[in-house]
């Protein structure tokens, strides 16, 4: 069977080829008429366009190397499904990478891209303060993702986890409760760091006092939140409020509050109950009852932002670098 040709499609639509290459790469003053035609040839004839063989002619690319550090955060995870969706839209596609390290695996990964011909790189991670070593020269447009900022100067979209605490903080505070403490993270964590700025700031603003014994660090992981959490209120039975820093956190924080003879909900004159806030949503525990209260993460505005940045920074190369700082706003539920 003959192969389907450009030609072919610009004598059934009765138009130039060039006129039929302007509509497939959606370029030029076109009428709908024309357009229109040139559709219907296409799907007549069962014609597909070659786009790597147009990219190589023009010495462009609609490919995007997109690098997840951690497919365990669900953060990153859903970012990246938004970056996808809006560079399809876009009319990119995406060469996905997961170097091991920041090292020797990243520079392969990079070196793979280039050999893909990508026309940029998205570098998607949670908690980085410093750019790797192979990105600081690396020569296509690159935009960082991330939940803390960088020290470098460099395209980036950042999610201000210091307004989030900050948030979370003062609408506790204004319901009424006075012990707040913050659940989870481990001491070197950036985002703890960040939002424990966000939650001193708060309580100053209001004139209370930061306690460190209120603040608990522990790995990431149920059981270790669990523990912390019990042994806090069993010390501190004034405690109404916890701000839990991740879904196991909050999760192991509903353990350790039961363990204790106490219940969860926003209701600060129970003395024996304990409001719980988190810092995103948790598709997978959105039908516990009482339902958690959480600051929204922002990950589809924060992907769509990051997809516009690159694909903005590919056609404009000499674009001033942006950095991209998003805000959550708080979902009140049940638990708070």
């Amino acid at each position: 069977m003959k192969k389907v040709s450009i030609i072919d499609v610009a004598k059934m639509a009765g138009v130039s080829v060039s006129t039929v290459s302007l509509v497939l790469r959606q370029k030029g003053k076109i009428s709908e008429a024309t357009i229109e035609k040139v559709n219907a040839a296409i799907n007549e004839l069962g014609y597909v366009h070659n786009i790597a063989a147009a990219n190589l002619r023009s010495n462009t690319s609609n490919l995007i190397g997109l690098i997840l550090r951690d497919f365990s955060d669900s953060f990153s995870i859903k970012v990246m499904a938004s970056i996808v969706q809006e560079l399809e839209t876009q009319g990119y596609m995406v060469f996905l990478g997961q170097p091991r390290d920041d090292g020797e695996y990243l520079e392969r990964c990079l070196l793979s891209f280039k050999q893909q011909g990508v026309a940029g790189v998205i570098y998607l991670a949670s908690d980085v303060a410093t750019l790797p070593g192979p990105l600081l020269e690396y020569p296509l447009p690159l935009v960082i993702v991330s939940q803390t900022p960088l020290a470098e100067s460099c395209n980036q979209v950042i999610r201000d986890n210091r307004q989030a605490a900050s948030l979370a903080t003062r609408y506790l505070i204004e319901r009424g409760h006075r012990y707040i403490a913050y659940i989870g993270g481990q001491a070197n964590d950036l985002i703890r760091q960040q939002r424990l700025l966000g939650f001193r700031s708060a309580l100053e603003k209001y004139g209370l006092t930061m306690r460190e014994e209120f603040m608990p660090a522990c790995s990431d992981d149920t059981q270790a939140a669990s523990v912390a959490t019990r042994q806090l209120l069993e010390k501190n039975n004034a405690i109404t409020a916890l701000l839990c820093h991740s879904p196991d956190a909050m999760i192991g924080c509903l353990s350790g509050i039961n363990q204790v003879g106490r219940t969860v909900g926003k209701d600060v004159f129970l003395t024996q109950q304990v409001a719980l806030v988190g810092f995103e949503d948790m598709m997978h525990v959105n039908l516990t009852s009482p339902s958690f209260t959480y600051v929204s993460s922002a990950s589809e505005e924060t992907g769509r932002q990051a997809a516009t940045l690159i694909t903005r920074k590919i056609k404009e190369p000499t674009q001033q670098t942006q950095c991209i700082t998003l805000s959550g706003q708080l979902v009140a539920r049940e638990s708070a």
